[in-house]
């Protein structure tokens, strides 16, 4: 199949990844190429190029602009990108637009496609995208969520066709039989307010266990207000870590707090975690509940520290091969692949032959043909 994959802009879909979306993204575009289909990404210019990449915008950071001006820049970029390249693919050949974005234009132009598109829920619903989706006529097209938490939220303004758990890919995120010698906890993640990462500070003293924290600051203020103060020997931000970095550092731990204070739609961070056979305290919220099951992960109640240092003291008995099963049972990436490969297939099918379309080549124009089969002029 030739598949376009429509990116979110505001980070380059690359290593060291921003977050879970562009590491679902690097890795669903990845492994379709390598099941022999023509994959082009459209994403920012500092993506990855073996993912056949046409970059489409640049990203936009504080060091380009004001800090003042940086949200209304990246709105206007993104939104000429969208545009201009909605309005290509109408003359483009693909066999079917994935549309990973988080941006009300790919949706609301579906439409004006010759193509099928498949659009992904990776949030709960947001103004703009709520509003593209309502906007959305296409009759080829097919909504998914990442998790049945995700379509639930999603319910009042679309059904969603199916649901396909998001996946990792396990080979990269190998199982540790046994933790570190020196006992830690691990939290990693994206450090801004929503991913809570100061309850997990809190809990690891109260359960009694150094705190090693991973990845990138994307919120300054509350890094500096919030953590900065309550780091220490103890508790230690390592930086924002390669792939192989950041699976020995998971690896290694006794357990992974996992602190979302909101739905979290999915949880790639926890699927890491189980694939490296760690077991999992986190907050009772969005879609976790989906992923874990009582042999690798305890549940707390949301936003309550004493509730999480218990569920953190009960993971450290858990068995770290019943993590790693879990993850293979319901995170392997090959599943969510292979799912996604089945739905592009039904949509092509459903469309089906396109009457008086004679396609002579993918780069030659389209043109009608008269019911003998003659080309028209």
């Amino acid at each position: 199949m030739k598949i376009g994959i429509i990116a979110h802009l505001r980070h380059p879909i690359a290593e060291p990844f921003a977050g879970g979306l562009e590491m679902h993204t690097h890795l669903l575009a990845r492994a379709l190429r390598e099941r022999g289909h023509a994959v082009t990404l459209f994403a920012s210019t500092r993506s990855d190029p073996g993912l056949g990449l046409e970059a489409i915008c640049s990203e936009t950071t504080l060091a380009d602009v004001g800090t003042a001006e940086a949200s209304d820049v990246a709105f206007f970029k993104e939104h000429h990108a969208y545009l201009s390249l909605m309005n290509g693919l109408r003359h483009r050949d693909f066999d079917v637009i994935h549309n990973n974005s988080l941006h009300y234009l790919p949706v609301t132009l579906a439409d004006s496609l010759p193509m099928p598109m498949v659009t992904t829920f990776h949030t709960p619903p947001f103004c703009w995208l709520e509003s593209g989706v309502r906007l959305c006529s296409a009759k080829e097209h097919s909504f998914v969520a990442v998790s049945q938490s995700v379509a639930a939220l999603w319910d009042h303004v679309v059904r969603a066709d199916e649901v396909i758990f998001n996946g990792i890919d396990l080979d990269n995120f190998a199982f540790h039989a046994a933790a570190a010698e020196e006992g830690y906890l691990v939290w990693y993640g994206r450090i801004v307010p929503e991913k809570g990462l100061h309850f997990a500070i809190e809990a690891a003293r109260l359960i009694g266990l150094p705190l090693r924290i991973a990845g990138p600051i994307l919120d300054d203020e509350y890094y500096r207000t919030r953590i900065a103060p309550k780091l220490g020997p103890d508790t230690i931000h390592v930086g924002h870590l390669a792939h192989s970095e950041l699976a020995r550092l998971v690896g290694g731990a006794r357990a992974f707090l996992c602190t979302p204070i909101w739905d979290e739609p999915y949880g790639l961070v926890i699927a890491e975690a189980l694939a490296c056979g760690v077991p999992v305290a986190a907050f009772r919220r969005g879609a976790i509940p989906e992923i874990l099951d009582a042999g690798c992960g305890v549940l707390a109640i949301p936003d309550d520290v004493a509730s999480l240092a218990a569920a953190g003291l009960a993971a450290l008995s858990l068995d770290r091969r019943a993590c790693r099963r879990r993850a293979e049972a319901v995170c392997d990436a090959g599943r969510m692949v292979e799912s996604y490969e089945a739905l592009y297939r039904r949509r092509i099918a459903q469309r089906g032959p396109q009457p008086g379309v004679l396609n002579l080549d993918a780069g030659l124009e389209r043109r009608p043909v008269s019911p003998d089969g003659r080309l028209y002029a």
